[in-house]
């Protein structure tokens, strides 16, 4: 097996293990979500954590999905393959990136 399957391999299994905690455990996960986690109760009661957990959840596996994509493509074609999933990857991560937690979660707020 080739360095470029182990690299996305590797993180396929982790991407899924968190989305199916967040599955599972619904809106108690928040309080792993980082950012979220740092609001007083009274704040973390003005948000929808059910959503806030089924975007983390759905994240995660289209994460999974991607590694696990890029592992094949690895194995199959070129380790070279992992290059592209890579940035497809950090592209996904980097979108919903925000540095002041308000206005990450300003989406999730209840109406």
């Amino acid at each position: 097996m080739n360095i470029g399957a182990w690299m996305c391999g590797v993180l396929v299994v982790p991407f899924a293990i968190i989305g199916l905690l967040f599955g599972v455990f619904k809106e108690r996960a928040t309080k792993f979500v980082a950012g979220f986690n740092m609001f007083s109760e009274k704040e973390q009661a003005m948000y929808d954590r059910a959503a806030i957990s089924r975007d983390i959840r759905n994240q995660c596996f289209v994460w999974s999905a991607v590694m696990l994509i890029g592992t094949f493509l690895s194995y199959f074609f070129t380790a070279y393959m992992a290059i592209p999933t890579f940035i497809i990857w950090c592209f996904l991560f980097f979108k919903d990136v925000h540095i002041d937690a308000y206005k990450a979660f300003e989406k999730y707020l209840k109406k």
